[in-house]
């Protein structure tokens, strides 16, 4: 099969800040936002899976070479990206990435052609913590948490920080407390995602849906794509027809 077949490439452009898109499918719209490297095949793979249950997909094009598969000097090369970027918060406490606005951008445009119920979004490693920064948005309401990991776990501070700014987590435990939940998967043993889901639970309380994968390895982290686990794939795409396309009971 042709690297991104059927994906449709675009560009989309907020606050200055350009970046490619990949699109596909029909239906209400979902955001897959990729992990480091970059958009690989198993992250198509995975968005596939998702365009397949009924949803419009978009890629956006962060970091890396797009159907490149992962290799250690490939993943090297991105995460070095990731760290001089002004785009990601990659060490900093309690700081939004400046990346989240322009996704956040990005669904309002979409959400506005599409319509719909709202929109969906699934971050993972670098990106796990985007999807909860969209929550901001009242649109965003099927968010997915793969394996969290900004800023990175160095030190128990990091290791347990969100990602967020004070007035986007209250914004967001607000939203939690209105009844949109946040759906997050890890395997147990992977130290890059350190004590987030602790910090989700506290942050969010019951509208929190952990999800935790017995480690086959301590180097097992890509619940959704490189060390695929298909059931999380299936509760993922269960939780987003559920949010997205169940219709509302009159």
């Amino acid at each position: 099969m042709a690297v991104l077949e059927g994906w449709v490439k675009g560009s989309f452009t907020s606050a200055s800040l350009t970046r490619d898109t990949y699109r596909k499918g029909t239906g209400p719209v979902v955001i897959v936002v990729h992990e480091i490297p970059g958009i690989t095949p198993a992250v198509e793979r995975f968005a596939n899976d998702v365009v397949n249950a009924g949803f419009t997909v978009v890629m956006p094009d962060l970091v890396g070479t797009p159907g490149r598969k992962v290799d250690g000097k490939y993943v090297a090369s991105s995460m070095l990206k990731v760290c001089i970027s002004k785009e990601f918060t990659t060490l900093a406490l309690q700081k939004t990435s400046p990346v989240i606005s322009w996704l956040r951008a990005l669904a309002r445009s979409l959400h506005n052609e599409i319509g719909g119920k709202g929109v969906g979004a699934v971050g993972m490693c670098f990106s796990g913590g985007f999807a909860l920064g969209m929550m901001v948005d009242d649109i965003m309401v099927a968010p997915v948490l793969a394996q969290p990991s900004l800023p990175f776990a160095v030190g128990k501070a990091r290791g347990a920080d969100l990602n967020l700014s004070p007035d986007d987590a209250a914004v967001i435990t607000q939203r939690a407390e209105d009844g949109c939940q946040v759906l997050g998967l890890r395997f147990i043993e992977d130290k890059l995602v350190g004590d987030r889901f602790s910090a989700l639970r506290t942050l969010l309380g019951d509208a929190f849906i952990g999800i935790e994968f017995p480690s086959a390895s301590k180097k097992d982290h890509s619940v959704l794509t490189e060390q695929r686990v298909d059931e999380g794939v299936e509760r993922v795409v269960a939780f987003l027809q559920e949010k997205l396309l169940t219709q509302v009971q009159q």
